[in-house]
């Protein structure tokens, strides 16, 4: 993904990062300011990110106490609120992502198919989902320090194969070396299919 790429939040035209979308929806919102009963002027809001739209207080909060709950260590210590911001490696967080999906799943699928009646399985459900969060974000926290995975189009022809390439530029993410490109098993024979 080419990082120095954005797009206007007026028309969606790809812009690059230095420089800024001439779109008329964009001049004619530029135009606009918003004034406050107080006589405090501002520009307008649209075209930028709504984060108080686009989030649930009472997810964050619930995500915070899971994430205090799961602070604590098997030893009784106390780990840092940011420490998995150290970097935890894609395989941990893909493999305990899908199995926290499936707790969510199957809770979804069979327990809920009637209404939960204690807390203990509505707590279950929620822990489910806060660790799909915490490894889902930590996934994206990663892809987002090191944008490599997507490629821009015309480089992926010159990209080798798909282990080969998110390996070789993310050795320190992959702890297991099953994913190591040496320890790849050889290519099937073709049978001239591709000849």
């Amino acid at each position: 993904m080419d990082r120095t790429v954005s797009y206007c939040g007026f028309c969606g035209n790809e812009v690059g990062r230095d420089s800024d979308c001439t779109c008329a929806a964009k001049q004619k919102e530029a135009a606009r300011i918003r004034q406050f009963a107080s006589g405090a002027t501002r520009d307008t809001d649209v075209g930028k990110p709504d984060y108080d739209g686009y989030l649930s207080p009472l997810v964050l909060h619930r995500y915070g106490v899971y994430m205090l709950k799961h602070s604590i260590q098997a030893d009784g210590t106390l780990r840092a609120s940011d420490n998995w911001q150290k970097g935890i490696p894609l395989t941990a967080y893909c493999k305990s992502l899908w199995r926290h999906f499936m707790d969510v799943w199957t809770i979804h699928r069979y327990r809920l198919t009637r209404e939960i009646t204690s807390y203990g399985e509505q707590d279950q459900l929620e822990e489910a989902l806060c660790a799909v969060i915490f490894n889902a974000s930590g996934y994206l926290h990663e892809v987002l320090k090191k944008p490599l995975l997507l490629a821009p189009a015309e480089a992926v022809s010159e990209m080798p194969p798909y282990p080969d390439t998110v390996t070789t530029a993310w050795p320190d993410l992959y702890d297991n070396a099953e994913y190591r490109p040496d320890n790849l098993p050889p290519p099937p024979p073709t049978y001239g299919w591709d000849e």
